[in-house]
């Protein structure tokens, strides 16, 4: 049996040093880069104290409610926002339109079109207006993702993005981070994946305290914006006619980022977690 050597065996002290000491500085650089700033540009929720509450309306079915109910905990674990589950406002709708100063979440089959999760955002410059997260049950009606922990993640992911919060790592196979706002393969973990990924860490966290560390003069919450455009609530998200231009793709095709642009300010932003292709493949659109 071949025996691998021990690259500093033959090191003299000062080299072996030298070569432990560079290892220590890439090892905290590596920790640096996977706990760095993920905020979603400057995007909150205008308040005009903390902590505050935002509503997600329930439009999902039994299947759904347990995992909106345990992201609605989990984010609430927050020191600056809370959360609370309520009746959706869209009426059964399959589009699932906004609800100006609240998240609607929704679930629904809207077919095989390659999304496994929805998150769009409306903005007034750098304030959140709107929400909306969508679940495709085309794809959680399916053996690879009809599991808990895939549930849990997306939905955790979706709803965290409707706060300001972008993605900790965009790295699919790589080890997790142990927060839903990380992707990857295995949401379970175990393995060479390590911790699940199906709730939100302490990076989250502290990440939300530093979006949300001043207050406002005005609030979005529960609230109309004057001057927003009535066909910003009008948009029906299921496919890329309607999100606008896609203005970030990661490396490998399977995360998305579409901006759609009203003028004067308001804007509306959808991430699109893209489902594997039969082959495994990311998308590439």
């Amino acid at each position: 049996m071949n025996r691998v050597k021990n690259p500093l065996v033959n090191l003299t002290a000062s080299r072996r040093s030298l070569v432990i000491l560079v290892v220590t500085v890439a090892v905290a650089v590596f920790a640096a880069a996977t706990s760095a700033n993920h905020s979603w540009g400057s995007y909150h929720w205008a308040r005009t104290s903390n902590p505050f509450t935002i509503k997600l309306g329930d439009n999902v079915s039994s299947a759904w409610d347990s995992y909106l109910a345990k992201a609605s905990s989990d984010w609430t674990s927050s020191t600056v926002l809370n959360t609370t589950v309520v009746p959706g406002n869209t009426g059964g709708a399959r589009r699932c339109p906004a609800t100006t100063g609240m998240v609607e979440v929704c679930a629904d089959k809207y077919g095989q079109n390659g999304w496994l999760g929805l998150a769009s955002i409306s903005v007034s410059g750098s304030h959140i207006t709107s929400g909306t997260v969508k679940m495709n049950d085309t794809y959680y009606a399916m053996a690879q993702y009809n599991t808990p922990a895939w549930r849990q993640m997306v939905m955790c992911q979706e709803i965290g993005h409707t706060f300001g919060l972008d993605h900790q790592d965009e790295i699919f196979n790589n080890y997790n981070l142990g927060t839903c706002m990380d992707y990857t393969n295995d949401p379970d973990g175990g393995g060479s994946y390590g911790p699940s990924n199906v709730s939100p860490n302490a990076h989250d966290y502290d990440q939300l305290v530093t979006i949300y560390s001043h207050t406002d003069s005005s609030t979005t919450i529960g609230q109309s914006v004057s001057g927003a455009p009535a066909a910003m609530g009008d948009i029906d998200f299921e496919g890329p006619g309607q999100w606008g231009r896609e203005i970030r793709k990661s490396a490998d095709g399977r995360l998305s980022l579409y901006e759609l642009d009203f003028g004067n300010g308001h804007k509306v932003f959808t991430f699109v977690t893209w489902a594997l292709e039969a082959k495994g493949e990311g998308r590439t659109h």
